[in-house]
């Protein structure tokens, strides 16, 4: 099995698909290798942090892999393998422009190169690309574990380009040239690709009888397009396709794999949920759906929630380092740092949060809101939220003033004196619990949604806590 992505942006939840289920194809073979080959011949369009951006999304995948290997390595291989086909006659020089074969094939005609230098015998110069020659006709039969027996018509399929003018080796055959050198058996990819699959086996029989080297081709199996809530196929530009932004969202890892084997593939039984060990030994590539596969990212978030809550707090806690913790950590979500700094970060009051917040979290990323409010000397204000909650209420600043008090002659400053005195100064002025909440927990936190009011001004301290509602009636 192998992995060949190009390094032309970031790391597309398709990539991290078909990684997945090539990963998983190997593990269930004893003898079964996954390869990473980064295809890193366009030198215009590739770029070195985009080959960094792989190998990082394959960590953080931990999809263990043979390699990495580089596709410009083989480039003495490719040279090779062009020397011998020219010379066994399937390939020409042909110096036609884009513009020059439209002119001569009129407007309205199939897309394609008309074979115009077929016969005329170039010879290789800086304006001549190298084409296959391919036949006029008969059927080219992709087998396909996915699709059955895929059938292209020869005619349709035109004398492609297979080097630059350079010499150098174009995608179609250098990515041939490296299965077979890799002896890959099995080529696993995106159904985009398949329109790819009828050159690549022309390519494939030409190499074989051009080199004397008889290497059977690989079996296919293309998986079905991802498309959006739209059903149109997820575009880099409109979709939220990078892996990257999943990983810095505070997705896990576990929930990422578990929701990407679903797209296309079911496990038995009603449970969606299951962990990898599951699905390496029911998975199947002819129990692949044909169909697109709809990327949902709220079913996404939802599975995600799911993990969080399955966590254990000592498992949460260190998960959320890279979001709460301003010191030293191993990694942290591109270009972010926490709002507050190592002299306000108390690890131990954090360990003591996480039951009030893990249950109440489906992405790591929300949690800094859950708590910043512990960490800074004054809140971070919503300042809607404050406008409704105690400017426009007209018993916003009472219950603030009730409650400054009250807190401030409770005995014990615990979660439980708190909530039976809110609940008896809400009903002194009316109001239900909830009511009453509203304010107090806009003044403390600076949010209206947050973990529970009580535990979190136990925690917070009484002269905190009174300071804040002193300041929020100050504002008011």
């Amino acid at each position: 099995m192998r992995l060949a992505p190009s390094p032309t942006g970031y790391f597309h939840v398709g990539t991290a698909r078909t990684a997945l289920f090539n990963w998983i194809l190997a593990k269930q073979d004893p003898e079964g290798v996954f390869i990473l080959r980064v295809e890193d011949t366009d030198p215009e369009r590739n770029r070195e942090e985009w080959v960094e951006a792989i190998y990082a999304a394959m960590a953080w995948l931990g999809l263990d892999y043979t390699g990495p290997f580089r596709q410009s390595e083989n480039a003495p291989s490719h040279a090779a393998a062009l020397e011998a086909l020219r010379a066994a006659g399937s390939l020409y020089y042909c110096d036609c422009t884009p513009a020059e074969v439209d002119a001569r094939k009129g407007a309205g005609a199939p897309p394609g190169y008309d074979g115009f230098c077929r016969e005329r015998g170039l010879a290789r110069s800086a304006r001549t690309a190298l084409r296959l020659r391919t036949p006029d006709e008969g059927v080219i039969v992709v087998p396909d574990l996915v699709r059955g027996e895929v059938a292209f018509q020869a005619s349709a399929i035109d004398d492609f380009v297979v080097a630059r003018s350079s010499g150098e080796a174009l995608y179609a055959l250098a990515n041939v040239v490296d299965d077979r050198d890799d002896r890959i058996t099995h080529v696993v990819r995106g159904e985009e690709h398949l329109a790819n699959a009828p050159k690549q086996m022309l390519l494939w029989s030409a190499l074989n009888a051009a080199t004397g080297l008889e290497v059977p081709p690989p079996v296919f199996a293309h998986l079905p397009l991802l498309v959006n809530e739209q059903r149109k196929k997820l575009s880099k530009r409109r979709d939220p396709v990078a892996l990257e932004m999943y990983r810095d969202q505070g997705y896990l890892v576990g929930a990422v794999l578990n929701y990407l084997a679903l797209l296309g593939w079911s496990p038995r039984g009603e449970d969606e949920i299951v962990d990898m060990a599951t699905v390496v030994e029911q998975f199947r590539l002819e129990d692949v759906a044909h169909s697109p596969a709809f990327f949902d990212v709220r079913k996404l978030t939802a599975f995600n929630g799911a993990y969080v809550r399955a966590l254990s707090p000592e498992g949460f806690a260190e998960l959320c380092r890279p979001w709460v913790d301003p010191g030293e950590v191993p990694w942290r979500p591109s270009g972010y740092r926490p709002a507050w700094d190592e002299d306000h970060y108390d690890a131990d009051l954090f360990s003591r949060l996480v039951p009030l917040i893990q249950e109440r979290v489906a992405r790591l990323d929300e949690v800094p809101a859950m708590v910043d409010f512990f960490f800074l000397d004054a809140p971070a204000h919503d300042e809607a939220a404050f406008d409704q909650a105690v400017r426009r209420d007209p018993l916003g600043r009472a219950v603030l003033e009730a409650a400054a008090g009250a807190y401030g002659a409770l005995e014990g400053f615990t979660a439980e004196a708190l909530h039976a005195t809110t609940l008896e100064l809400a009903g002194s002025l009316g109001l239900t619990l909830r009511k009453a909440q509203a304010p107090i927990r806009c003044a403390v936190t600076g949010r209206l949604v947050g973990p529970p009011l009580f535990e979190s001004m136990a925690l917070l301290g009484r002269e905190r806590t009174r300071a804040r509602l002193a300041a929020a009636l100050a504002r008011a």
